[in-house]
C-alpha cells in the first residue's frame, strides 16, 4: 500500500459519493451506524461529502448494551446526525407472526436472524424516502466475496464505497478519518446475537480472507472453503436471471 493511498482514496470516495447523490438528484446519505470500523468510515465519508445532509440510524434489535454505546461514541466523535430507532417490538411481532411461534429475539438459525437486517433495510429506506436521501451500504469486499450480508438486508442498498475495499484496507482509512481507535481495534461483529463475531461465525480470520483477495495465496484449506463460500453465494452479488426472451 502506498504512503499517500489512505488520503487518495479518501478524497476519490469522497468525490464519488457527493457525485452519485447528485446524479440522482438527492439531497443527502442516510447508513446504518452500527458502532462498527465500517459503519464509522462510512459515516466519516458520507459527513465529508454531504456535510449535515447525512443520517446515521442506530437500530438495535435485540442488540447488547455495548453495540449501542459504541454506535453512539462513533456519532458523538465524528459529529454525525443520528436517529436512534428500536426495532426489538418489531423483531418480535414480524418473526412471531411470520412463523407462528412465540419468539425472544435470540434465535440462531438464519430464518430468523435475517429479519433483523432486513428490518433495518426497511427503517434506513423509509428515511431516506422521507428526507430524499441515498441509502449508503456498509459491507466492504470481503464481505462481499464471501457472501457474509444478508439478501435484501445489510446487501440492499443504493451505494456501496467500501465495495472494492478488503478489511485491512477500510482500517486504514478509518486511521486516515480519525475514526477512535476503540472501534477500529473492536472484534468485527454483525450485532446478529450476544458474543457473536464476524470471525467466529465464518471460522476464519479476515487477515486470511484478504491475504486470498489480494495475492491469491493461502492455506489450501482456507482458499478450498473461500472458493466454495463465492460459489454458494455468488447468487447474492448479482441481479435476479431472467429467462431468455
Amino acid at each position: 500500500m502506498e504512503k499517500n493511498w489512505p488520503e487518495e482514496r479518501v478524497e476519490a470516495l469522497v468525490a464519488w459519493l457527493a457525485g452519485m447523490i447528485e446524479a440522482a438528484g438527492a439531497k443527502g446519505a442516510v447508513f446504518g451506524l452500527s458502532g462498527g470500523i465500517d459503519a464509522a468510515v462510512v459515516g466519516a465519508l458520507c459527513k465529508k461529502a454531504c456535510g449535515d445532509e447525512t443520517l446515521g440510524l442506530i437500530l438495535p434489535c435485540f442488540s447488547s448494551p455495548g453495540e449501542v454505546e459504541d454506535a453512539r461514541f462513533v456519532a458523538e466523535e465524528l459529529g454525525l446526525p443520528y436517529r436512534l430507532i428500536d426495532l426489538d417490538d418489531l423483531y418480535l411481532l414480524t418473526a412471531g407472526r411470520l412463523s407462528g411461534e412465540e419468539v425472544n429475539g435470540a434465535e440462531r438459525e438464519p430464518f430468523f436472524y435475517n429479519i433483523k437486517p432486513r428490518l433495518r433495510m426497511i427503517a434506513l429506506y423509509h428515511w431516506a424516502a422521507r428526507l430524499n436521501y441515498l441509502v449508503v451500504g456498509t459491507s466492504n469486499r470481503s464481505e462481499r466475496m464471501i457472501g457474509y450480508f444478508t439478501k435484501y438486508g445489510d446487501g440492499g442498498v443504493d451505494l456501496m464505497p467500501l465495495g472494492n475495499l478488503v478489511k485491512s484496507e477500510v482500517r486504514a482509512l478509518a486511521c486516515c478519518l480519525g475514526v477512535p481507535e476503540r472501534i477500529i481495534n473492536k472484534p468485527p461483529s454483525a450485532g446478529l446475537w450476544e458474543g457473536q463475531t464476524d470471525e467466529g461465525e465464518l471460522g476464519l480470520t479476515y487477515e486470511d480472507l484478504d491475504r486470498y483477495l489480494l495475492t491469491g495465496e493461502g492455506r489450501p484449506e482456507v482458499i478450498e472453503r473461500l472458493r466454495e463460500m463465492e460459489e454458494k453465494t455468488a447468487h447474492k452479488r448479482r441481479m435476479p436471471p431472467l429467462p431468455e426472451a
